[in-house]
C-alpha cells in the first residue's frame, strides 16, 4: 500500500437512481455554446463545425441540495442548468452508435460560472479556468440509467431562481446531440466509466447572489437544488 505525505483526495460520486452503488466522478468536460439562443445572449456565434469543450475538475463537483458560500474574486456569479451525459463504458474514436451505446446515463447539472473572470479571459484570449473551473461549481442530481431515460429529445429542461422561472427549452434544442458530442470527443480522448459531459446551456442565464435558491429539472430525471449562503 502507498504511503502518502497526506490524505488523499476523496473521490467524489453521484447517486444513481433505483441503485445503492454509486457513480464515481472522473473527469468532466463540457460543451461550449450548445444551444444557439444562449449562443446569441452571449453575443457569440453558435460554431457548426464542430463541438469545443472546456473542462472542470473532479473536485469542483458537489451533490444537489447542497448549501454553499459564494465563490470569492467574483461579483457576477451565473446559474446554467444543463443536462450531464455519463459514461458507462471505454469508448475511443467511435461512430455515434458505438457512442450512444457507451452511455450509462442521464442526469441534471448545474455549471455555476464566475461571469465576470470568464469575460476577462475572452478579453484577453485567456483561458477561462478562473471562470469555469470553481469550487462547487459542478452541481449533480442523480443519475437515471440511459435504458430508464431514454433518448434526448422533447424533454423540457428549466431552472428557477427562488421560484421564478428563468431558463425554459427542450433538450430538441441542443445544437450538437449527445451521441455526436461522445463520438467527437472520443476523437481526442479515451473517454472511461466516470467521465462526465455537460452539454450547455439554455438561453437565460443570470446572476445569482447569496440567499438565492436555485432549482431546476429535466423531464424524466431527479431535479437539482443549490442553495447560496455567505461568502467564507
Amino acid at each position: 500500500m502507498t504511503d502518502y505525505l497526506f490524505d488523499a483526495p476523496e473521490v467524489k460520486s453521484i447517486p444513481v437512481t433505483g441503485a445503492t452503488a454509486e457513480y464515481p466522478v472522473g473527469r468532466i468536460f463540457c460543451v461550449g455554446r450548445n444551444y444557439a439562443a444562449h449562443a446569441a445572449e452571449m453575443g457569440a456565434e453558435v460554431d457548426r463545425d464542430a463541438p469545443w469543450y472546456f473542462t472542470k475538475s473532479p473536485s469542483a463537483a458537489t451533490p444537489s441540495g447542497a448549501i454553499v458560500p459564494y465563490p470569492p474574486g467574483t461579483a457576477n456569479f451565473h446559474y446554467e442548468m444543463e443536462l450531464v451525459v455519463a459514461i458507462g463504458a471505454p469508448v475511443f474514436r467511435a461512430d455515434r452508435a458505438a457512442a450512444k451505446a457507451a452511455i450509462f446515463g442521464y442526469g441534471c447539472g448545474l455549471d455555476m460560472t464566475r461571469r465576470d473572470l470568464q469575460q476577462v479571459g475572452k478579453d484577453n484570449r485567456r483561458p477561462w479556468d478562473l471562470g469555469k473551473d470553481v469550487e462547487n461549481s459542478a452541481v449533480f442530481a442523480a443519475l437515471t440509467r440511459a435504458t430508464d431515460f431514454g433518448d434526448p429529445g422533447p424533454q423540457r429542461i428549466h431552472l428557477e431562481v427562488n421560484g421564478d422561472l428563468r431558463q425554459d427549452a427542450t433538450l430538441d434544442d441542443l445544437i450538437w446531440k449527445v451521441d455526436e458530442v461522445v463520438s467527437h470527443l472520443s476523437n481526442y480522448y479515451h473517454l472511461r466509466p466516470g467521465d462526465l459531459i455537460m452539454t450547455g446551456t439554455p438561453a437565460g442565464v443570470g446572476a445569482v447572489v447569496p440567499g438565492d435558491v436555485i432549482t431546476g429539472g429535466i423531464d424524466g430525471l431527479a431535479p437539482i437544488a443549490l442553495t447560496l449562503t455567505d461568502p467564507e
